[in-house]
């Protein structure tokens, strides 16, 4: 597998949007970039459009406020992500540190990570 994306999606806690933001972008993104983590961007879902046929006709249900948080990370291939997994969720700072505090604020049960790569018209390199 050569060069690829991770999209993450996490369900934060009800009322937790705020603390996890916080988190993300004080201590974890920092944390990460720092051990060598190359992230593209972060964001919270505003709406989800599902489609369907309905009689013959196309129909649109939107789902709100589901609480998810969704990032992208790059990888040069599967080595370097498992060498950084091991950098950043081995640490000692992930471990003591930043892991108790991200139980509080995700549910972990629902994390969903899709490896994705780029088309080539994409401009996601």
């Amino acid at each position: 597998m050569s060069e690829f994306f991770e999209l993450r999606i996490y369900e934060v806690f009800p009322g937790k949007m705020t603390e996890w933001l916080e988190l993300m972008e004080n201590t974890i993104i920092p944390f990460q970039v720092s051990k060598g983590m190359i992230i593209h961007g972060s964001f919270t879902e505003k709406s989800f459009d599902r489609f369907y046929l309905k009689n013959g006709k196309r129909e649109m249900e939107t789902l709100e406020n589901r609480n998810l948080y969704i990032w992208i990370r790059r990888f040069k291939d599967l080595d370097h992500k498992k060498n950084l997994y091991k950098k950043v969720y081995e640490s000692k700072e992930w471990v003591k540190n930043i892991a108790p505090i991200v139980e509080t604020l995700i549910n972990r049960n629902t994390i969903v990570v899709h490896n994705i790569s780029s088309t080539a018209l994409s401009i996601m390199k």
